[in-house]
């Protein structure tokens, strides 16, 4: 058997090629829109890709089998209750993809979205068992699926419930290969470790180790967690009409907005141009970052060091359904500065009550502490507070360690806010410090 995994540590999805070195066949399972590292793998294994398996139709990136499709006639499989619009063979619970000794046999596992679907992998040269498990987006490592995508949450939840006991009746030793890992929206506790075991997650998954299927509901239908942004968009392209490749991306002469700057937070504060926003390419979870903070209609130019560094951030954007670039720049006039404010300033600006402070985490993110007098405005959201902000005192935005600071007062700075970033330590360095905070109390607690 033939098995390679494949994570895109920006978004933290997982896909996979599964083949047969015997007959040379291949299927990719969950790919993403950028396909080229599944036909590099499949022609460094000397197989031939000839179908694309969907678990579901995926809400937090653009998957890659219409490409698949297009440019090299692969066929698409799907379980009906996906409603797919796009040519595509039909995937029923029980049903084994046959590729010579090796098997893929489908699950029906609705819960995260009604047409969801695991596949068991059986290596017939081993045993007539399963040996692994794709569990697509229904069993992470440490954590299972929100429920609250494609239904209502509780609905949802119910039929994960029923779901995570099925794939519980697989053996102890089965090896299970999930959909995402750590970094993505789709579970707010999974781990960064690409896969697991049947038999670890049972003993140790907080999801599995609940008790009744009430408290499992109540457990999961409370997830907090954002949802993906433009999680329709996403949905409609991927249960849409086929999807071909990107237009290349191509340097332009003149800046004009809307300007994504890809650069670090640190050279963004040093000079940019006026109006652009800063999600800096090195740090992970970038494309979701930017999906946020642009509008699903917009199509960025996108402004960086080098024009591999464009390219990248351009798959990235491409991957959360930006498909339409304005092209890339490697240059342009510096002439705003966007200063970063350090915790004993902030200390001081706070003591002559100079500034309010913006804390852009999530709200469950406050319970553990904040800072007294701060205003709560997730970073995803504050484009929409620019007109009021603008008319207020100076901003200094606060997050965890800095980075989602930096984009919102990148963000509110480009809407004509007087706006500073905590840069570098966040709340962490606040409350070494010793600086004061208040927090919430759980009933309970």
């Amino acid at each position: 058997m033939i098995f390679r995994q494949f994570v895109d540590d920006d978004l933290g999805c997982a896909s996979y090629l599964v083949g047969d070195s015997e007959t040379h066949e291949a299927v990719v399972v969950d790919p993403a829109y950028a396909i080229e590292q599944y036909l590099a793998a499949a022609e460094q294994e000397g197989v031939r890709i000839v179908r694309t398996l969907e678990t579901h139709t995926h809400a937090d990136h653009v998957s890659g089998h219409g490409r698949l499709a297009l440019e090299h006639g692969v066929p698409v499989s799907i379980h009906p209750a996906a409603e797919a619009a796009y040519e595509h063979d039909l995937l029923e619970d029980g049903q084994e993809i046959v590729l010579g000794d090796v098997a893929l046999r489908v699950l029906h596992t609705p819960g995260h979205r009604p047409e969801h679907c695991c596949f068991a992998i059986l290596d017939r040269t081993r045993a007539e068992e399963p040996w692994l498990v794709l569990t697509g987006d229904s069993l992470f490592v440490g954590d299972a699926a929100r429920p609250d995508l494609a239904v209502e949450a509780v609905e949802g939840a119910r039929e994960l419930y029923e779901s995570l006991q099925r794939l519980l009746e697989l053996t102890d030793g089965v090896e299970v290969f999930p959909g995402h890992v750590a970094g993505s929206l789709c579970g707010a506790s999974m781990s960064s470790k690409a896969s697991t075991t049947i038999g670890f997650e049972r003993r140790f998954n907080p999801m599995l180790t609940v008790g009744s299927e009430d408290e499992f509901v109540t457990e999961s239908a409370l997830t907090r967690s954002p949802r993906p942004p433009n999680l329709e968009r996403i949905v409609e392209l991927n249960r849409g009409p086929f999807l071909g490749a990107p237009e290349p991306l191509e340097e332009r002469d003149v800046l004009e907005p809307p300007i994504l700057d890809v650069r670090q937070a640190e050279l963004f504060g040093a000079g940019h141009a006026v109006g652009a926003i800063n999600v800096p390419l090195e740090r992970k979870g970038f494309a979701t970052r930017a999906a946020f903070v642009l509008l699903e209609d917009e199509r960025p130019l996108i402004l960086a060091t080098s024009r591999e560094q464009a390219e990248d951030a351009a798959r990235r954007l491409r991957a959360v359904g930006f498909g339409e670039l304005c092209g890339y720049v490697l240059h342009g006039p510096e002439t705003e500065t966007l200063p970063a404010v350090e915790v004993d300033e902030l200390e001081r600006l706070l003591a002559d009550d100079a500034v309010e402070v913006i804390d852009v985490r999530e709200l469950h993110e406050r319970d553990d502490g904040f800072i007294p007098g701060s205003r709560n405005i997730p970073y995803r959201l504050v484009r929409e507070y620019g007109d009021e902000l603008r008319e207020g005192r100076p901003v200094v935005t606060i997050c965890e360690s800095g980075a989602r600071a930096a984009v919102a007062a990148s963000v509110l700075a480009a809407s004509g806010v007087d706006a500073r970033p905590v840069l570098h330590g966040g709340m962490r360095a606040w409350e070494e410090r010793g600086g004061s905070t208040v927090g919430f109390r759980r009933c309970g607690s």
